[in-house]
């Protein structure tokens, strides 16, 4: 079937953090239409779609203004009349009309707010649910494993610690919802241990609670803490996953570990990081080293074994031939995957397949700067993608894609959402 599309408007909307953001409507000459909004991320990879944003005094200079225009003109007058069908092409178009490598022109706000909406559309004059429309005729799906932040450090938190991410994976749930519950009953436990501590003092950017310690290590103590009273077995049923965003406080092979009032090098940091897997139940571990830090990465990637996920972010910046690259050094396992970071649905699929080629893990990311968009979840079911990370299990831009998958696991007529096989995860069924 084929349905054009008759109009595209770009309209300013606003994220998480206050910040203006692109929505961005299609609709078809059926009358359906399809609206996406895009992201933004506090922490950032230099290879990663760029953000347009104004400058200025409006709104700190985050305006996107600029960015609304191209959508509203030659965005607009690239897609009217062109078939919502035909994603890859109408991607490719967006690209070349843009002519920079990194979206900086159009913008990479504009871009995957259109090509988002795109797909939203063309579900929408099918008649089904984005994920079923992506899965493309599949009926093997199953929900996520969820990845989700119990303290926010880093650029999510004002660098209160250095590392951004402390996050916990239900490895021995169930299904879907018993994930989610256990997670709630983690995410209570650690705030009471916090205010038993005199040390709750609110939520991060993405919802989980500020991380009110001395040192980057009081963290996992708190975090392991946090699983054993809220009833569970660190390892076998809950276990810990940690973003590092090693970009953001290293450089040059040094790395400025401010809380810990110290500098190490790669070495050092390697050493650091493989000390905390030996005493903790962490199975994934995110950019462990910075984004220019290949031989630091192979090193810890080698170091840190199969049987842990690591996940490379900054380093790739959901780019194919930068996956591609990083496997052929041995850097990382593991594919993080955010559309925007990319910039277009079709390259946000090259990347996964690269990953896939690669023998790779993968998981679906949302940003820092989020909305009550839900795609995200509709790419990782319908692309079959075994986990999905988008934040704490607070905040409504963070319930709203927990809940969306729940929503997701009815239709498929899961009551608690199947998950992927608990031995097709790099830990092997803990």
């Amino acid at each position: 079937m084929s349905d054009r599309i008759t109009s595209v408007v770009g309209r300013r909307v606003w994220d998480s953090r206050g910040r203006p953001t692109v929505e961005t409507e299609i609709t078809l000459a059926s009358g359906c239409t399809g609206r996406a909004i895009a992201p933004a991320g506090a922490s950032t990879g230099s290879a990663e779609a760029v953000d347009l944003r104004d400058g200025g005094d409006a709104f700190g200079g985050y305006d996107v203004q600029s960015a609304l225009r191209a959508v509203n003109g030659e965005i607009a007058a690239l897609l009217g009349g062109r078939d919502v069908m035909q994603q890859a092409e109408l991607d490719a178009a967006l690209i070349s009309l843009d002519g920079t490598p990194n979206k900086g022109r159009l913008g990479g706000n504009a871009l995957v707010a259109t090509s988002l909406a795109i797909a939203h559309a063309a579900a929408a004059a099918q008649e089904l649910p984005l994920w079923r429309h992506l899965g493309a005729g599949r009926e093997d799906f199953f929900l996520p494993l969820p990845e989700v932040q119990i303290f926010g450090g880093g650029a999510h938190a004002g660098r209160r610690v250095d590392v951004q991410d402390f996050m916990i994976i239900a490895v021995g749930a169930a299904d879907y919802a018993q994930a989610l519950e256990w997670t709630a009953e983690v995410y209570r436990a650690a705030g009471r241990l916090m205010a038993d501590a005199g040390l709750l003092a609110g939520v991060a950017d993405e919802g989980g609670w500020w991380p009110a310690f001395d040192n980057n290590e009081a963290a996992l103590d708190f975090l392991l803490r946090a699983i054993e009273r809220a009833g569970y077995t660190p390892g076998q049923e809950v276990a810990i996953s940690l973003d590092i965003a090693a970009t953001d406080f290293g450089r040059g092979g040094r790395y400025r570990l401010a809380r810990d009032a110290r500098e190490i090098d790669s070495d050092g940091m390697c050493e650091m990081l493989l000390g905390w897997l030996a005493r903790y139940p962490i199975v994934a571990i995110e950019d462990p080293l910075a984004e220019d830090d290949a031989e630091g990465l192979r090193k810890f990637s080698a170091a840190a074994g199969s049987g842990i996920e690591v996940v490379a972010d900054d380093f790739i910046c959901t780019n194919a031939s930068r996956i591609a690259g990083a496997a052929t050094l041995g850097a990382c396992n593991t594919a993080l995957i955010k559309p925007n970071q990319a910039g277009t649905v079709s390259e946000t699929r090259a990347a996964l397949d690269a990953a896939r080629a690669a023998g790779w893990q993968s998981i679906v990311s949302a940003r820092s700067g989020e909305t009550e968009d839900v795609s995200v979840v509709h790419l990782a079911v319908g692309w079959g993608v075994k986990q999905l990370k988008v934040g704490s299990f607070a905040r409504s831009e963070r319930m709203a894609k927990w809940n969306e998958g729940l929503r997701i696991a009815e239709a498929l007529r899961q009551t608690g959402g199947n998950l992927p096989p608990r031995a097709s995860f790099p830990w092997g069924g803990a």
